[in-house]
């Protein structure tokens, strides 16, 4: 057994950053931060500094061809998804990827934007086609797959989690919501680049979630429960702003949507509503709730209430951090303290660690990482189709 971990990063974004800092707030096994992959230069000495890799390249490649590099921990925008874990599981390394797993993007002779001219059940088949291929390089490789889904690692998700379990309580109904003000991604907006808008960019996170939180209950009744049906309603409400009205909002949905709202209905015929919007202001808003038969539970990643603050002024707060898309510090706010852990980063690194030394499977995989996508192009079919539709029907 080793006794320390190599990395390769793909990418130098948000999302590395906190998978980083999550890494470094876990010390059980050593770590060697070794090569880190991005498309631009200022970006990728930034990072190299900040989190001391040892060396930098614009080359994929060489986390691949490196043979000191374990696992793999890519955190590019969700179109590269999908090559990468492919090209990286046949190169025999380890692999961690950011959600969303995959999604469409586009294919030869598309017209544009594909985010309104190509049918989301052509998407959709598309989609499960490409997973299914996916599926089969992860069994043959022999390597370990982590799906980068926080919210299960999260303290509050957990706990939750525990109490279903051992209350054996039966989830009825239930709530789960992340909004935000927009994204700092330039390509946010665009089909092409992230196969869809807020539903797979946020509201993957409390879906997620609540999937794995049913697993539970199913688990603890030795039952099987899965999505039986979903229903969407998907829209675009920035465009129609005028430029003073849209001035405190990021949200620039070219052909995606930027508020969705779809229903589950569960094989034992309890329901869930996910939102996910990028139009909400004041930071962001991080929640699951659950009605069951024996207990009421709301988990409340963000907006926390361990701290507040109120500010008249940002005088020397320039490097203070309060809160994720958060445009102004004065005023009443909520910060958001220990964030790698409150949200999950840190136990889920600690987990994917621990999975690959210890050669185990990691408690957030390729199944949750396919049942979240699946259901979010159906809810994205559903929505366009204006009705219900039946998973096991398609």
């Amino acid at each position: 057994m080793k006794n320390e971990i190599c990395i390769g990063m793909a990418g130098a974004g948000r999302a590395t950053e906190l998978h980083i800092n999550a890494l470094k707030r876990f010390t059980g096994i050593p770590l060697r931060f070794k090569t880190i992959v991005a498309c631009r230069k200022e970006q990728l000495e930034a990072a190299q500094k900040r989190f001391g890799f040892e060396k930098i390249s614009h080359n994929f490649d060489e986390l691949l061809n490196d043979p000191e590099i374990d696992v793999i921990d890519i955190c590019t925008p969700p179109y590269t998804h999908v090559e990468m874990i492919e090209k990286a599981m046949l190169a025999g390394k380890h692999v961690i990827c950011e959600k969303p797993l995959a999604g469409y993007f586009g294919v030869a002779g598309d017209e544009e934007p594909i985010g309104i001219t190509v049918s989301k059940r052509v998407m959709y088949l598309q989609l499960l086609e490409s997973i299914k291929r996916l599926k089969q390089v992860i069994n043959q490789s022999g390597k370990k797959f982590m799906y980068a889904e926080n919210y299960v690692y999260a303290p509050a998700v957990v706990k939750a989690a525990e109490i279903i379990s051992k209350k054996k309580s039966r989830i009825l109904y239930a709530k789960g919501e992340e909004s935000l003000k927009g994204s700092s991604s330039p390509v946010a907006g665009e089909w092409g680049k992230t196969g869809g808008g807020t539903f797979i960019r946020t509201g993957a996170h409390p879906l997620s979630a609540l999937l794995w939180l049913k697993q539970q209950e199913a688990l603890a009744h030795g039952i099987e429960i899965k999505v039986k049906s979903v229903i969407a309603d998907m829209g675009r409400i920035t465009p129609n702003l005028s430029e003073y009205e849209h001035r405190h909002i990021a949200a620039d949905p070219i052909d995606v949507e930027d508020c969705g709202t779809v229903i589950l209905n569960f094989t034992d015929d309890s329901r869930a509503v996910i939102i996910a919007t990028d139009t909400l202001l004041g930071g962001s808003k991080n929640y699951i709730e659950l009605y069951c038969n024996d207990a009421a539970i709301n988990c409340n990643l963000t907006m926390s209430d361990l701290m507040s603050t109120y500010f008249l002024d940002e005088d020397n707060l320039e490097n203070v951090y309060i809160s994720e898309m958060l445009p102004s510090k004065t005023g009443w706010n909520k910060p958001f303290l220990e964030d790698e852990i409150i949200r999950g980063y840190t136990d889920e690194m600690r987990d994917f660690m621990e999975a690959i030394l210890f050669d185990r499977e990691p408690k957030s995989g390729f199944d949750l990482a396919y049942d979240t996508i699946r259901i979010i192009y159906a809810a994205y079919m559903s929505a366009e189709m204006g009705c219900k539709v039946e998973l096991d029907s398609i």
